[in-house]
């Protein structure tokens, strides 16, 4: 069974930092990479960061340097670090595969950034 379960978002201010984290199960993240992905109000859901086999991580131009992304293999929890936090960060922000399985996204945890 899948699950995917966000905690740690919340409101702070500009230049702020959170670390959210994502504790998932199911067999079948341990044969992926894991990835967190936004979406902001009337958006579509984005790409925001990824963490392959081996640690490799790939993140959106606009969170690079800002934002970390680790995973813990043995907790079974993917997390992401966000420091230097800017308005336009607000979101609702999702961890799934990368890529992600489109029938399979968790809650979410909402963070929103004040100006």
């Amino acid at each position: 069974q899948v699950e995917l379960v966000e905690s740690g978002g919340g409101l702070v201010q500009a230049g702020g930092s959170l670390r959210i984290t994502c504790k998932y199960s199911g067999r079948i993240f341990d044969f992926n990479g894991m990835g967190w992905y936004y979406q902001a109000p009337e958006k579509q859901r984005e790409f925001v960061a990824s963490i392959g086999h081996g640690g490799i991580t790939t993140y959106r131009d606009s969170v690079k340097g800002r934002f970390t992304i680790s995973r813990d293999h043995a907790a079974n929890t993917v997390s992401l670090q966000m420091n230097n936090l800017k308005p336009e960060d607000t979101a609702v922000y999702y961890c799934n595969a990368y890529p992600p399985i489109p029938t399979d996204w968790g809650q979410g945890t909402q963070v929103t950034v004040s100006s």
